[in-house]
């Protein structure tokens, strides 16, 4: 009687907290969409400039948040680029090929650099500029791929975390399945082991992808400026929209302003969701390529 009163009760505080949360999901995002939706369209994107000429770099948006939104774009994709196939790497070499006192050793510098603030990691990439400038790089300045970089370290401990779990997670037989087929330790990591763990793996990626998007600590110290246009290069300053946002809320001068804040939060958090549905198909994708 006991144990099932605690089933029950287990089953019932489950229910309540996902309750919980589908609510708090419902406001936030009914409460942006009353506010924004109204300031969504081809305007709050581009302004007075043409959408074509826009995209294509040929007329400057003065009023529009195509830049930034083009500029958070180019900076989760080099800060993916850069966080992922280390992430994805140390996480293996974690798993299955450190020994047990290395794998203690790496795991709690691992958990560390997790636990860093974002805004630490800032005024560690500043640091760095300032020290470049000053020794071997005098021309040396705050851009996106120093931002990307940064990003990409505050995010790397996730994605190491994920597929070093996903990994040893697995059970000893599908280790032994390799070796006793004749395949070598590489090509049972590769062929056997990260095919079965590619769901918690990528599951890791989805969610740092999800980071950088939407940081915004890190990147108001290391490139991103409230009007630079369009993304010229790696080397050059950025728009975002996680700082057009806290521009718009800090510094807004009247309602209309404000809404268009509230605008920008929600095509972040839409931009946000598509990046999720794109990580979710390739993860479905490459599920289906590795289970043939």
């Amino acid at each position: 009687m006991r144990r099932r009163l605690a089933d029950r009760a287990l089953l019932a505080g489950s229910w309540v907290s996902t309750g919980i949360i589908l609510a708090a999901v419902l406001v936030l995002v009914g409460y942006l969409a009353s506010r924004g939706g109204g300031a969504l369209g081809l305007r709050l994107l581009f302004g007075d400039a043409d959408p074509l000429a826009a995209i294509t770099g040929r007329q400057p948006v003065f009023g529009g948040i195509w830049p930034a939104l083009a500029g958070t774009c180019a900076l989760v994709l080099v800060a993916s680029c850069l966080a992922i196939p280390v992430g994805v790497a140390s996480g293996v070499y974690l798993s299955e090929y450190a020994s047990h006192r290395l794998q203690i050793i790496l795991g709690f510098g691992v958990d560390l650099l997790a636990s860093i603030p974002s805004i630490v990691m800032g005024l560690f990439g500043f640091t760095l500029i300032i020290f470049l400038r000053r020794t071997i790089l005098p021309g040396a300045n705050t851009s996106l791929i120093l931002a990307a970089g940064c990003l990409a370290v505050l995010v790397l401990p996730g994605i190491s975390r994920a597929t070093y779990n996903s990994l040893a997670g697995l059970p000893d037989s599908l280790r032994l399945t390799g070796a006793g087929i004749g395949l070598t330790r590489w090509q049972s990591v590769t062929r056997v082991l990260i095919p079965a763990g590619s769901r918690g793996i990528l599951s890791g990626c989805i969610l740092g992808i999800g980071r950088a998007a939407e940081d915004t600590a890190v990147i108001l110290l290391t490139g991103v400026v409230a009007t630079s246009g369009l993304p010229r290069g790696l080397t050059e300053k950025f728009e975002a929209l996680p700082f057009r946002i806290y521009v718009l809320a800090s510094e807004h001068r009247d309602r209309a302003e404000l809404d268009e804040g509230f605008g920008c939060a929600l095509v972040l958090l839409l931009l946000t969701a598509a990046l999720f549905a794109c990580a979710f198909w390739l993860q479905r994708s490459f599920e289906r390529k590795w289970s043939r």
